[in-house]
This record gives C-alpha cells, structure tokens and sequence, in this order.
C-alpha cells in the first residue's frame, strides 16, 4: 500500500513537470522559427501527456481489483490469476511510460537536425506503443 501511494506521488510529480513551461502561440511560433522539428515534438508529446492522463485511472483500477482478490478468500484460482494479470498488465503499462519518460532525451545540439528528426520518429513510435499499452491494460482490467 505504501508502495502503490509513493508512486502515485512520483507519477502527479511527473504530470506536473512535464505539464509546466511556457504556453501560448507567441512561444510557440518562437520556438518552431527556431526548431523546424516543433511539430513533430509536440506531437511525441501530445501521446505522452494522453498516456499520463490515464495514470490515475491505473492507481485507482489497481486498487479495485486488489480489493477484489482481498475482499473474497474464496475465489477460484483461475479468477484470481486472471485479476492478477489484470494488475501485473497494469503495472507493466505504468513502468513503460516512466521507463520512456527517464530514457526521452531530445537534444538537437548534440544530435544536428536530421539525427533530430529521427531521434523523434523513434521515440514518437517507442510513445505510441506506451499509450497503446496503458489504454489496453485499462480496457483489460475493466472487462468482466
């Protein structure tokens, strides 16, 4: 329980980090004038954000079904392995988008500008299967 409450902690911490900064259209125009790649950018970091917005959902449905295996000792077995890898699912899902968040290092002054741009075509595809697993671990642990 401590566990599940510390990284609950860590993941609002990340949502904040990455949600704070600059907004706006004149920083926007000011930093793609500079950045050809901007586009491209946010749009890695658009299915990062759609993936951490679900991060509470994935505390909360890990929770319930913990509380069901707890709340009935006499479970079937084959129930219980299935809500179990219902949780491990979700956990799994978790531990991507915080193994891709600590691994996503876009720097354009080391990389040069095509080394750039292809450093996030990857990472937009590393994301997009992030995303893709945490709203199929979500859809999984609500079927019945």
């Amino acid at each position: 329980m401590k566990k599940d409450l510390i990284q609950l902690v860590v993941f609002t911490l990340c949502v904040t980090l990455f949600s704070c900064g600059k907004s706006g259209d004149e920083h926007h125009k000011n930093k793609t004038e500079k950045n050809p790649e901007q586009g491209l950018y946010d749009d890695v970091m658009k299915l990062h954000d759609e993936g951490m917005a679900k991060m509470d959902e994935i505390y909360q449905l890990k929770e319930e079904l913990k509380e069901q295996i707890a709340s009935a000792p006499e479970l079937v077995e084959e129930k219980k392995k299935e809500i179990e890898a219902k949780i491990a699912k979700l956990d799994s899902a978790q531990r991507g988008m915080m193994v891709w968040m600590r691994s996503f290092n876009p720097d354009v002054e080391s990389l040069g500008e095509q080394g750039y741009h292809n450093y996030l075509e990857s990472e937009m595809e590393k994301v997009k299967k992030v995303k893709d697993d945490i709203f199929d671990a979500i859809a999984r642990a609500r079927q019945e």
